[in-house]
């Protein structure tokens, strides 16, 4: 019997699911703990971002605040650099990814998604002098033209693999990307609509053009470590409520469809 309970012990440990045998799940850790940890990098406007006071505002934001208090816990949020936040959720820093974070098939190699909780598109912002020129993504696609994105996003992907002739900048952030395309360092900055909405406002009125089309599909998702069913399914219920009962529509009406936000974040 003994011999029985350590191989048995030495199976759980290593991460084996054996057929009737309960195995923790981070839903568990959560409740035990009273804390939901939740891992963002607040420069992604308008699902993560810092205002005047310091304090991390956004649409993920407000729906991490719903899921800590559905659960009954404190929430914290985890400020984490965007190329190590995979990373760090594997290693247990914060419970789950609420950062913006396009699903992809090589992300969920590594992490499980919940249900996609908007969906998005790359656009691209070029310089105006660029304008009877480029239409589309497809007029970038040469040698001439410097086109830039954001460090291990799905911009980055996309420009590689749709716009393989251009010559490509990364950027560490947004801000960065945008700042150099306004004082004509770069052609054209590549990333998500929402983003791009507010930085054409904020910046490029009179000095960029936006070509607000998207040109990729790409749906945003909640991620955590593989093997948490539990946590999954408690994810996925609670957003089928949220949508159902009007509080996924305050908060999209608050964060993506007006701008009042802004004041927050101007100085």
């Amino acid at each position: 019997m003994k011999l029985v309970k350590l191989a048995l012990a030495c199976l759980l440990a290593f991460g084996v699911v054996i057929p009737g045998v309960a195995t923790a799940d981070t839903l568990d850790d959560i409740q035990a703990r009273g804390v939901l940890k939740v891992g963002m990098e607040p420069g992604y406007m308008p699902f993560e971002m810092t205002n005047q006071k310091g304090e991390i505002i956004g649409f993920d934001v407000d729906m991490a605040k719903g899921i800590a208090k559905a659960m009954g816990v404190k929430l914290e949020l985890v400020n984490t650099a965007w190329d190590g936040i995979i990373p760090a959720l594997l290693t247990k820093k914060f419970d789950m990814i609420m950062s913006g974070m396009t699903v992809t098939q090589e992300r969920n190699l590594k992490i499980n998604f919940a249900d996609p909780y908007i969906v998005i598109g790359q656009t691209i912002l070029i310089g105006k002098e660029h304008a009877a020129d480029v239409k589309s993504y497809k007029d970038l696609d040469k040698k001439g033209y410097k086109v830039g994105s954001k460090l291990g996003t799905t911009g980055e992907k996309a420009t590689h693999r749709m716009i393989p002739n251009c010559s490509y900048i990364s950027f560490d952030t947004e801000q960065e990307g945008i700042t150099d395309l306004v004082n004509g360092k770069i052609d054209a900055f590549v990333y998500d609509l929402p983003y791009m909405e507010i930085a054409y406002a904020q910046k490029g009125k009179g000095k960029l053009t936006y070509l607000n089309k998207p040109f990729t599909y790409e749906p945003l998702a909640w991620a955590i470590r593989r093997g948490n069913h539990d946590f999954l399914n408690w994810l996925n219920n609670y957003m089928a409520q949220v949508r159902s009962d009007g509080t996924y529509d305050k908060i999209y009406a608050k964060w993506i469809q007006s701008d009042a936000w802004l004041k927050q974040i101007q100085k």
